[in-house]
């Protein structure tokens, strides 16, 4: 297939995109490049790219696709807090109007990465697929919102398929350290202390940004009446874990490290525990290969690789929301999150 993948440059994509390269796939990415400074370890790969803002996607940006799949959005809660209505702006309205021109182009498939997000504050009780939302961010609800809108698109020609991703985890060439496991073996390895935010008891299920990717390829790959307007959680059943004990591998994971909580760490209202079994039954294609414990090594040795510090995954260079209030500061971005100039953003990316 010839792809259109948004976000190609971020977290999941720059995992994604050569992974789907290897599955033959003609890939063209689109990102707007807020993060092209936040390189760690490895290069991006480097495919033909459309360099816009999701927001002023037109038509022609569309022609000659198969499928798109649709990564790109601001990624987290503390993102999403920034400014709620900019997050509803990026996160919903755009995702929505691409599936719209995706649609009048004639683009049959459209991939969404939602979120489990999206259950929020489910509580011990194991969801599936038909659950209620219970959304307790910006993030999470504006996923609801362009599963809810997109899925009102599906008709005999376009074909939307919703993959609901647990919390992420996994090295990547543009690191995240805002998600749990990755942010848990940072503090582990930098500080020898596996510091909890939170009393330790939400629950989480969690995925390797890989296994992320498998799930795509498998969406991609099945036939149009198995995906066809479809939700799929994304992750594999065994893998919900409680803070505390993700904690515990850490602590297992990394020598010479012991397990602290906050001061003020109370409970998470995002708590929610999530059965994976329809995207296992549903897609053969989809194996996981990924677990806690593996993933937590697999950080832990790409730190030691760079020499990870706390002023690198604490401070402006990696921490997305840090990041994000850096170029708003020094006034390379305005406050719509669009970059003020083109020539600007050249010059961000090579400081």
């Amino acid at each position: 297939m010839r792809l259109l993948v948004t976000g190609h440059n971020g977290y999941i994509g720059t995992v994604m995109v050569p992974m789907l390269i290897a599955e033959g796939h003609e890939v063209v990415g689109l990102d707007s490049n807020l993060f092209e400074r936040c390189t760690f370890g490895g290069p991006i790969p480097q495919v033909s790219e459309i360099r816009k803002d999701i927001r002023d996607v037109q038509v022609p940006d569309l022609e000659g696709f198969d499928a798109v799949v649709h990564l790109a959005g601001l990624s987290n809660d503390p993102l999403g807090n920034l400014n709620p209505e900019l997050t509803y702006e990026i996160n919903h309205a755009s995702s929505v109007r691409l599936a719209r021109l995706a649609k009048e182009v004639g683009i049959p498939r459209f991939l969404f990465s939602s979120s489990c997000s999206t259950y929020g504050a489910a509580g011990e009780n194991m969801v599936n697929e038909e659950a209620e939302f219970h959304p307790v961010t910006p993030y999470g609800h504006s996923k609801v919102l362009v599963e809810q809108d997109v899925a009102k698109l599906a008709d005999s020609k376009f074909s939307p398929t919703f993959l609901r991703n647990a919390t992420a985890y996994g090295v990547s060439s543009c690191q995240r350290f805002d998600l749990v496991l990755n942010n848990l073996v940072a503090w582990a390895f930098t500080t020898g202390r596996v510091y909890i935010k939170s009393d330790g008891t939400p629950w989480r299920p969690i995925v390797h940004i890989e296994d992320i990717s498998r799930a795509f390829i498998a969406a991609l790959h099945a036939p149009h009446e198995v995906v066809h307007n479809q939700a799929f959680n994304v992750g594999l059943t065994e893998e919900n874990y409680q803070i505390r004990e993700l904690a515990e591998i850490v602590r297992e994971t990394v020598p010479n490290c012991r397990i602290e909580y906050a001061e003020d760490g109370g409970p998470d209202k995002r708590c929610y525990r999530v059965d994976f079994s329809k995207i296992v039954q549903t897609l053969p294609e989809f194996k996981p290969q990924w677990n806690a414990r593996r993933g937590a090594k697999q950080l832990y040795e790409a730190y030691q690789k760079v020499g990870l510090c706390p002023e690198d995954f604490e401070g402006p260079r990696y921490k997305r929301i840090e990041h994000i209030k850096h170029l708003l500061s020094t006034g390379y971005l305005d406050e719509a999150l669009r970059w003020k100039k083109q020539e600007i953003a050249s010059s961000a990316a090579q400081r």
